[in-house]
């Protein structure tokens, strides 16, 4: 333990007065250990100086050490070998490992970059745009929307990485390896919720990708019964993204003649903004399970979840607006509301063996 230069001379007057170390002990100035080790180096050294340390010299000074860390903020994906080389022109011969040593010293540390979708210059007018039309907006206001996601998924061969440990020479090992195909089967999954509860979850059949003729089906199907269920007759909003197939005209005309009115316009690149990215990481963790349907897991999202969602959205708001439009760190972990439950299945045909117990789907040609 390193002290102050005041409390080691503290402990001295108080050792030439002849006090003992247990009685400076009793005081509590410093631990026991210590204070008998700076009255043994004011015996063998007649001073209350701190011995300079034993070991190999430090290779950087203080200002080097300023220097790296500008050369890595300056590029954060600049590796430890790349910065030992910069750092070697401006006069400090290091190895990465040093390097990382130093950086972690202010707290650098290594991670994967978090993903988060492109944001244009209108992407960031629009957010800002969204964000002060619904400042104002409370807790109570957004409990009236209804949010909606829909999300493509692969049934076969994840992507990004993944780790397994191997011996040398093991690289190929069966099971060391990550199976992929070249065009694995997708699925399409839509769901919506608000503050009161989840409401209806539609998968479409496979390798059917969203289109403005099944839309049109969900929201005939799903939608009026979410929120005749959830709403009755009092006025709410419904969210959507611009997807094209949202945005066709035979959408448009739909929801206007049903007399729904639409949140937004909701600006592009902006999943960050919709509280139902976050449905995965509260709840679905169990979907592990086969014995767990679907639908099951779907609906035992409870309404305390949602609320503390829907509430979320007012610091969303404040949020973007503080931050120029640049996207939140809400989703840094976040993935797809409904990949924890797909990912359970290892192909298409067990997915249908366990909805049809539980979500009725359509093969109709729409």
């Amino acid at each position: 333990m390193v002290t102050c230069k005041e409390t080691r001379a503290v402990i001295i007057a108080l050792h030439k007065k002849g006090i003992t170390g247990k009685d400076i002990a009793a005081s509590k100035i410093a631990p026991k250990s210590t204070i008998y080790r700076i009255i043994k180096n004011f015996k063998e050294s007649g001073s209350i100086a701190v011995k300079k340390a034993s070991g190999h010299p430090r290779k950087s000074s203080k200002r080097q050490d300023r220097l790296l860390k500008l050369i890595q903020l300056r590029d954060r994906g600049t590796t430890s070998t790349e910065l030992a080389q910069e750092w070697q022109q401006a006069g400090v011969s290091a190895s990465a490992r040093t390097v990382r040593r130093r950086l972690l010293e202010d707290g650098l540390v290594s991670r994967r970059a978090a993903k988060k979708p492109l944001l244009s210059r209108k992407n960031i007018r629009d957010r800002l745009r969204f964000c002060k039309r619904y400042r104002d907006w409370t807790a109570a206001d957004w409990g009236k929307v209804i949010f909606s996601d829909e999300s493509p998924f692969r049934l076969f061969g994840a992507s990004g990485k993944k780790l397994v440990r191997r011996r040398q020479g093991g690289r190929y090992h069966q099971s060391c390896v990550m199976p992929t195909v070249k065009h694995p089967e997708t699925i399409h999954v839509w769901g919506c919720f608000s503050a009161k509860r989840v409401g209806s979850l539609t998968i479409l059949p496979k390798n059917t990708a969203m289109n403005k003729e099944w839309y049109q089906h969900i929201f005939r199907e799903n939608l009026l019964q979410t929120i005749y269920e959830q709403f009755g007759d009092e006025q709410c909003l419904f969210q959507h993204d611009g997807a094209p197939c949202h945005k066709a005209k035979v959408i448009t005309k739909w929801l206007r003649e049903q007399n729904i009115d639409i949140l937004g316009p909701w600006p592009g690149n902006s999943p960050d903004l919709n509280p139902i990215e976050n449905l995965d990481k509260q709840n679905l963790t169990n979907s592990d399970k086969l014995q767990a349907l679907i639908m099951q897991e779907w609906a035992a999202i409870s309404q305390d979840v949602g609320q503390k969602l829907i509430d979320s959205m007012p610091g969303r708001i404040v949020e973007v607006l503080e931050k120029e439009g640049a996207a939140l760190q809400i989703l840094t972990l976040c993935i797809n509301f409904m990949y924890l439950l797909i990912k359970a299945f290892d192909t298409y045909e067990m997915l249908v063996i366990i909805l049809q117990y539980s979500i009725v789907t359509s093969d109709k040609n729409i």
